[in-house]
């Protein structure tokens, strides 16, 4: 049985590295490129290249389910996994106009983005996905009753959908802490279980995995909100079907600390840092984003700042937060 969860891992990487090799060609192709601001020349990199991690995705699905129909002959998730696919479609589709409308960097208006994600949690909510019973950080465990399907399914998907987005702009960076959540929940479905959540969740990174290869440093595509969206909202659904609400709060600490230094200053800095001629990144003076904290950091123990040390410091953080979501 394993052998054939890891071709389909296997396929999932190489579907991904496929079609995010087409898709870098079409973009250029077709001049979907934006500016590389952290570099000093700025060069035009290939965007939206998410497009291609959702395509090795659904593909990998609908053979996953048709092992498990046909092979295995079972049948009682595939209502769970049709409402995750059809919630991912639908916020991908939000990402692609975010991506497009207005071009890079202005795209949809900050209302119109909440507003415009909240179908892709009416699939969810249509089967009740997850259970009411949850157990939360210093709360324990509380029953919501019929507030989860009509209420929490929606705030968790549009604010992960979101909140995932809050944390980018590096070489490889979102990219990273995707996989990094991602696993960390699928050992923690798999360590309570819910295998079936595992094997989702792994099909996943695979495809990840395969774009990660062109998208860290130095970045030859970026994965746009076409990616972010669909990611911050498949999080989302593994922690509700799941059932490890806890785990998914703590993992996603980092991002709440962004938000308050968003917020902090009104929600006008950037993840971004300045270049200098070298090809290091110049000191943040004023601390807008978790990446001039990471930035300070770097410069405090090493005297230069180079951005792939920004993004493994944040990839470290991140792995803390995850040991910590393991343990508790």
């Amino acid at each position: 049985m394993k052998i054939i969860w890891f071709t389909l891992f296997f396929i999932s990487f190489i579907l991904s590295i496929y079609f995010t090799k087409i898709w870098m060609k079409i973009a250029i192709r077709d001049n979907i490129t934006v500016k590389d601001v952290n570099k000093p020349n700025q060069p035009l990199i290939p965007y939206s290249g998410g497009i291609a991690i959702i395509a090795a995705f659904i593909i990998s699905i609908f053979i996953y389910v048709g092992i498990t129909t046909f092979y295995f002959s079972r049948t009682t998730t595939l209502i769970q996994i049709l409402g995750l696919t059809t919630t991912i479609l639908i916020i991908t589709f939000i990402g692609f106009l975010d991506d497009h409308l207005g071009g890079w960097r202005v795209g949809l208006t900050r209302l119109k983005k909440p507003i415009m994600s909240l179908p892709a949690a009416l699939p969810l909510m249509a089967i009740k996905a997850g259970h009411s019973i949850m157990y939360l950080p210093f709360l324990g465990r509380i029953n919501t009753g019929i507030l989860y399907p009509l209420f929490l399914i929606p705030i968790s998907i549009v604010g992960a959908s979101q909140g995932f987005n809050i944390l980018a702009g590096l070489n490889g960076l979102t990219v990273g802490n995707a996989i990094i959540i991602i696993t960390t929940l699928s050992y923690i479905s798999w360590r309570i279980q819910n295998f079936w959540v595992t094997i989702i969740g792994l099909i996943m990174v695979s495809a990840l995995l395969g774009f990660f290869i062109y998208n860290k440093f130095p970045s030859k595509v970026f994965e746009g909100d076409i990616l972010l969206y669909p990611i911050g909202a498949f999080i989302a659904t593994m922690v509700i079907l799941g059932n490890t609400e806890k785990a998914g709060l703590i993992l996603f600490i980092p991002y709440f600390i962004e938000l308050f230094i968003k917020l902090k200053n009104r929600l006008k800095s950037e993840c971004f840092l300045e270049p200098n001629q070298d090809g290091t990144l110049k000191y943040p003076e004023k601390i807008g984003s978790l990446t001039h904290l990471a930035a300070r950091l770097v410069h405090k123990t090493k005297g230069k700042i180079y951005e792939k040390d920004v993004v493994r410091t944040i990839w470290l953080f991140q792995i803390i937060i995850a040991i910590i979501a393991i343990i508790i």
